[in-house]
């Protein structure tokens, strides 16, 4: 892994399941010939950015991860740090991921996490993987934090849901997948529901703060139709934001501004 010749950038959010939805937005761009020369991802964004960092295809990272079963992913702990346990996921990055370290991927690529003691965002790109993608993983609340060298790291949403800080110097074009649009919602109950949604509330304005260092930024207000634990619509998640992409890049000014015939 080398920042050399760094051009295109991508950047994707947090956001569960809807992580799903940054899959299709990678087809879409690929179907363009747009490839990612650096990535950086925080929470499902990490997930997806380091398989593809690995080398993977969206639809190949779709078929690892479509399991259609929250258990799949997660289990329920005893809640003294965290209500659930990620251990499904650390089994299927074990299984999958073919670099052990961040320098052995074949693109750059920055995980964005928390650093709850001094109260920071944190970017990985060195060292091992996995331990350092589900600390960019851990929702406060639903996810213990995750001890690396002495200091504990949790979601890096907290801080920073849409990281363009560590790559955007590199890049002369960015492209960015935003997958948390927050909507009305009747009645919120339960514990986890209550946790996920004070979570998703806190980082609805990343998208329109940033929008403005993003040659294309996707974000499908339809993904709030869909809950963040809930892995079961892996492939609608993945045919909303291949068509939300298509739509923006069906647009002649987008493709004047990003070069495409």
């Amino acid at each position: 892994m080398t920042m050399d010749n760094i051009k295109t950038g991508l950047v994707l959010s947090g956001g569960g399941a809807r992580g799903f939805a940054h899959l299709g937005f990678i087809q879409a761009l690929n179907e363009e010939g747009i490839f990612p020369d650096v990535i950086s991802g925080t929470s499902a964004g990490a997930l997806v950015g380091v398989m593809i960092a690995d080398g993977y295809k969206p639809g190949e990272i779709l078929d690892i991860f479509n399991t259609g079963s929250r258990l799949d992913y997660m289990r329920p702990t005893l809640p003294r740090e965290g209500l659930l346990q990620i251990s499904g996921i650390i089994k299927l990055l074990q299984s999958h991921l073919r670099a052990k370290r961040f320098e052995d991927l074949e693109i750059p690529f920055f995980a964005a996490a928390t650093d709850i003691n001094n109260g920071t965002a944190v970017y990985f790109n060195k060292g091992e993987i996995i331990e350092r993608v589900v600390a960019s993983m851990s929702i406060p609340v639903l996810f213990q934090p995750v001890l690396i060298n002495g200091v504990q790291y949790l979601d890096g949403g907290i801080t920073d849901n849409l990281p363009v800080a560590p790559i955007e110097k590199y890049c002369s074009r960015m492209f960015g997948s935003f997958v948390n649009p927050v909507g009305y919602v009747e009645k919120v109950s339960g514990l986890i529901n209550i946790a996920e949604r004070t979570f998703m509330l806190n980082m609805t304005k990343e998208a329109k703060d940033k929008a403005g260092k993003f040659d294309l930024l996707v974000a499908s207000p339809e993904l709030r139709n869909y809950g963040i634990l809930d892995p079961g619509k892996a492939v609608e998640l993945f045919d909303l934001g291949y068509r939300s992409t298509r739509e923006k890049l069906s647009d002649k000014t987008v493709r004047n501004r990003l070069g495409l015939q």
